[in-house]
Protein backbone atom coordinates (compact mmCIF):
# COMPACT_ATOMS: atom_id res chain seq x y z
CA UNK A 1 0.00 0.00 0.00
CA UNK A 2 1.02 3.44 -1.02
CA UNK A 3 2.76 5.35 2.17
CA UNK A 4 0.41 8.32 2.89
CA UNK A 5 2.77 10.41 4.82
CA UNK A 6 5.71 11.40 2.43
CA UNK A 7 5.79 15.28 3.44
CA UNK A 8 6.53 14.28 7.04
CA UNK A 9 9.78 12.27 6.86
CA UNK A 10 12.89 13.94 7.11
CA UNK A 11 15.43 14.06 4.11
CA UNK A 12 18.21 12.00 3.38
CA UNK A 13 21.54 14.20 4.20
CA UNK A 14 23.04 12.18 1.61
CA UNK A 15 24.09 15.87 -0.28
CA UNK A 16 26.14 16.87 3.13
CA UNK A 17 27.90 14.11 4.32
CA UNK A 18 29.12 12.91 0.49
CA UNK A 19 32.57 13.43 -0.55
CA UNK A 20 32.85 13.58 -4.51
CA UNK A 21 35.48 10.59 -5.33
CA UNK A 22 37.65 11.14 -8.49
CA UNK A 23 36.28 8.68 -10.27
CA UNK A 24 33.11 9.99 -9.99
CA UNK A 25 33.89 13.75 -11.02
CA UNK A 26 35.81 12.52 -13.98
CA UNK A 27 32.78 10.84 -15.58
CA UNK A 28 30.65 13.67 -15.15
CA UNK A 29 33.07 16.12 -16.66
CA UNK A 30 33.30 13.46 -19.53
CA UNK A 31 29.90 13.95 -20.21
CA UNK A 32 30.36 17.70 -19.88
CA UNK A 33 33.14 17.51 -22.34
CA UNK A 34 31.29 15.46 -24.68
CA UNK A 35 28.64 18.59 -24.62
CA UNK A 36 31.62 20.88 -25.13
CA UNK A 37 33.05 19.28 -28.35
CA UNK A 38 29.76 19.38 -29.66
CA UNK A 39 29.61 23.19 -29.74
CA UNK A 40 32.95 23.36 -31.00
CA UNK A 41 31.81 21.30 -33.90
CA UNK A 42 28.87 23.09 -34.64
CA UNK A 43 31.19 26.71 -34.32
CA UNK A 44 33.10 24.72 -37.02
CA UNK A 45 30.48 23.36 -39.30
CA UNK A 46 29.05 27.58 -38.91
CA UNK A 47 32.90 28.14 -40.62
CA UNK A 48 32.72 26.02 -43.44
CA UNK A 49 28.91 26.73 -44.09
CA UNK A 50 30.05 30.50 -43.83
CA UNK A 51 33.03 29.89 -46.08
CA UNK A 52 30.47 28.24 -48.70
CA UNK A 53 28.10 31.31 -48.49
CA UNK A 54 30.28 33.53 -49.40
CA UNK A 55 32.88 35.98 -48.42
CA UNK A 56 30.94 38.01 -46.63
CA UNK A 57 29.42 35.12 -44.10
CA UNK A 58 33.08 34.12 -44.02
CA UNK A 59 34.48 37.08 -42.58
CA UNK A 60 32.25 36.79 -39.96
CA UNK A 61 32.77 33.47 -39.07
CA UNK A 62 36.15 33.92 -39.39
CA UNK A 63 36.82 36.85 -37.64
CA UNK A 64 34.87 35.38 -34.49
CA UNK A 65 36.56 32.43 -34.57
CA UNK A 66 40.17 33.80 -34.71
CA UNK A 67 38.95 36.44 -31.89
CA UNK A 68 40.50 36.20 -28.83
CA UNK A 69 37.64 35.00 -27.23
CA UNK A 70 37.28 32.33 -30.84
CA UNK A 71 41.01 31.06 -29.23
CA UNK A 72 39.69 30.62 -25.94
CA UNK A 73 36.61 28.73 -27.03
CA UNK A 74 39.58 26.14 -29.35
CA UNK A 75 41.67 26.20 -27.00
CA UNK A 76 39.71 24.62 -24.53
CA UNK A 77 37.49 22.59 -27.23
CA UNK A 78 41.10 21.01 -27.72
CA UNK A 79 41.24 20.16 -24.24
CA UNK A 80 38.03 18.95 -24.17
CA UNK A 81 38.95 16.98 -27.01
CA UNK A 82 41.99 14.95 -25.24
CA UNK A 83 40.23 14.85 -22.04
CA UNK A 84 37.04 12.64 -23.67
CA UNK A 85 39.35 10.56 -25.90
CA UNK A 86 41.73 9.68 -23.12
CA UNK A 87 38.56 8.68 -20.55
CA UNK A 88 36.27 7.27 -23.12
CA UNK A 89 39.31 4.98 -23.73
CA UNK A 90 39.35 4.34 -19.52
CA UNK A 91 35.57 3.19 -19.65
CA UNK A 92 36.69 1.28 -22.79
CA UNK A 93 38.93 -0.95 -20.59
CA UNK A 94 36.34 -0.95 -17.75
CA UNK A 95 34.21 -2.15 -20.26
CA UNK A 96 36.54 -5.22 -20.60
CA UNK A 97 36.55 -5.65 -17.25
CA UNK A 98 39.97 -4.52 -16.32
CA UNK A 99 41.35 -1.56 -13.56
CA UNK A 100 38.18 -1.53 -11.91
CA UNK A 101 39.99 -1.57 -8.45
CA UNK A 102 39.67 1.54 -6.50
CA UNK A 103 43.25 2.68 -6.22
CA UNK A 104 44.23 1.80 -10.09
CA UNK A 105 40.86 3.44 -11.00
CA UNK A 106 41.94 6.63 -9.75
CA UNK A 107 45.55 6.16 -10.81
CA UNK A 108 44.51 5.70 -14.32
CA UNK A 109 42.48 8.85 -13.92
CA UNK A 110 44.93 11.08 -12.10
CA UNK A 111 46.98 10.20 -15.21
CA UNK A 112 44.64 10.82 -18.06
CA UNK A 113 44.14 14.18 -16.55
CA UNK A 114 47.95 14.43 -16.65
CA UNK A 115 48.00 13.36 -20.16
CA UNK A 116 45.03 15.63 -21.35
CA UNK A 117 47.04 18.23 -20.14
CA UNK A 118 50.42 17.62 -21.59
CA UNK A 119 48.36 16.94 -24.94
CA UNK A 120 46.37 20.09 -25.08
CA UNK A 121 49.40 22.35 -24.58
CA UNK A 122 51.99 19.95 -26.82
CA UNK A 123 48.79 20.81 -29.48
CA UNK A 124 48.44 24.24 -29.23
CA UNK A 125 52.50 25.09 -29.73
CA UNK A 126 52.58 22.37 -32.67
CA UNK A 127 49.71 23.91 -33.77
Amino acid sequence: MADVNRGNRPLSPHLTIYRPQLTSMTSIFTRITGNAVIVAALLIVWWFAALAAGPDAFATANGFITSWFGDIIMFLSMAAIWYHLLFGLRHLIWDSGRMLAVDKSETFGMAAIIVAVMLTIFTAIVI
